[in-house]
């Protein structure tokens, strides 16, 4: 499906958060950014850090050690975790039928865009743990934007990749960054539990439906908000 066939208000897009939503990351990342703090001299502990995955990266550390504590170290402690995390690149491993989930969706003539805080090599490991390229329409990455989620400036730029308008979209995703960026954007939101976030915490965010990881969607499609 095209871009202008989306803009005639015929087409469907189906936009996807990749770490911990395709791809089994949020602990690696726990575990790497946990390691980044602590060779910094920074005791943060892991379940802050995990709830604090998918932010951007200098978010993610605003939101864990304040405003004045990252001024000065956040493009530090996110070139530290970055490289602690390549460590992972050729062993990243996709969720439990996320890749046929996106090609049944673009069978089922659904646009399919990843929206992700991901770029460059990372963005490239994670598409090679997925492996549905075919059914990829596009990538809508942190270089495409200048607001990483909650805003909804990365929901919205997938929305314009796939030439769809929000309320013909679906944004799937683990985490309440997630929940917050798609109901910003104006999007019906599915939550997946494949990320550790707990199911009422995804619900208070704005997810109109959840479900444990992509192969339960999958499973339950026809009866999903993707039907």
């Amino acid at each position: 499906m095209s871009p202008s066939e989306g803009r005639t208000g015929t087409g469907r897009a189906a936009v996807f958060d990749v770490d911990g939503t395709l791809v089994d990351t949020n602990h690696l990342h726990v575990v790497t950014w946990w390691e980044a703090f602590r060779r910094a001299g920074h005791t943060v502990p892991t379940h802050a850090i995990h709830r604090a995955v998918g932010l951007g990266s200098g978010d993610l550390v605003t939101h864990l050690l304040g405003e004045d504590g990252a001024a000065a170290e956040a493009e530090e402690l996110g070139t530290a975790h970055k490289v602690l995390y390549a460590q992972y690149f050729e062993r990243l491993a996709a969720l439990p039928r996320a890749g046929r989930l996106l090609r049944r969706l673009a069978d089922d003539g659904w646009t399919v865009v990843l929206a992700t805080s991901a770029d460059g090599e990372e963005l490239s490991a994670l598409r090679r743990a997925i492996d549905a390229d075919d059914a990829i329409t596009a990538t809508a990455s942190a270089d495409d934007v200048s607001e990483g989620k909650p805003a909804p400036e990365p929901v919205e730029r997938a929305l314009e990749l796939a030439g769809v308008p929000a309320e013909r979209a679906v944004f799937v995703g683990d985490t309440v960054w997630d929940m917050r960026a798609g109901s910003g954007a104006g999007v019906t939101c599915v939550a997946l539990l494949c990320g550790g976030i707990p199911r009422a915490d995804l619900e208070e965010a704005g997810a109109d439906a959840v479900y444990d990881d992509p192969a339960h969607l999958l499973a339950e499609l026809a009866r999903s908000p993707l039907a």
